[in-house]
């Protein structure tokens, strides 16, 4: 019996109602007034300054509901279950037609995504193999191709819904297609672990 292997996939949680409705509207309420500063990937992106998660009781809640995914997470990325600190946190609010630009995220090792409110289908986040790969030269791209894990160049993620949360490699290259519909707030962070050790060569992170 033949047998397909994913050799060294990329991990990517996905954490329906991590973060209750009343938690949502209130993130939406208080932050939604605070993202005034300009994004240079699209005029109609805005963003609130970078947060602490002392900053407010709401983002202490979130931070209380997301942590522990965050150790979930952290086991796939490095073997072990330790503890992870949310280093910084922003809300983006793209209203219609604006974009967000391929990017990653630098000094951090996981990065996350609660939206905040629907999304429109168009703009869900999208994300793409880093440019420069070990992939081919030539590829085999045309509209009789199937696309799949092993050829694609970008996956779209699953259509959210409010207090939804994403989890993925801080490295990994993610962007956000034109948004053709409502304004779309999301609560986007960066996260470390409290300390990584390789064969004695220990180094500690703090937030």
């Amino acid at each position: 019996m033949d047998e397909v292997i994913g050799l060294f996939p990329i991990p990517l949680l996905r954490a329906p109602g991590t973060l209750p409705r009343v938690l949502v509207n209130g993130l939406v309420e208080h932050f939604s007034k605070q993202a005034v500063q300009d994004n240079n990937s699209s005029g109609n992106l805005s963003h609130t300054r970078m947060l602490k998660p002392d900053d407010s009781p709401l983002l202490i809640e979130a931070t209380k509901l997301i942590t522990p995914k965050l150790t979930d997470f952290g086991a796939l990325l490095f073997g072990e279950r330790m503890g992870w600190s949310l280093k910084e946190m922003w809300v983006n609010v793209l209203d219609k037609g604006g974009r967000q630009a391929m990017h990653n995220h630098a000094n951090s090792f996981a990065s996350g995504v609660v939206y905040l409110t629907p999304t429109h289908p168009d703009s869900q986040t999208v994300f793409m193999k880093s440019p420069g790969g070990n992939d081919f030269i030539f590829k085999n791209d045309h509209d009789q191709m199937t696309p799949g894990p092993f050829n694609a160049d970008k996956w779209v993620s699953p259509a959210p819904e409010p207090g939804d949360l994403v989890l993925f490699p801080s490295y990994l290259m993610h962007a956000v297609p034109p948004n053709p519909g409502e304004r779309r707030i999301t609560l986007s962070f960066n996260a470390i672990p409290m300390r990584l050790d390789s064969w004695g060569y220990a180094v500690s992170f703090s937030g």
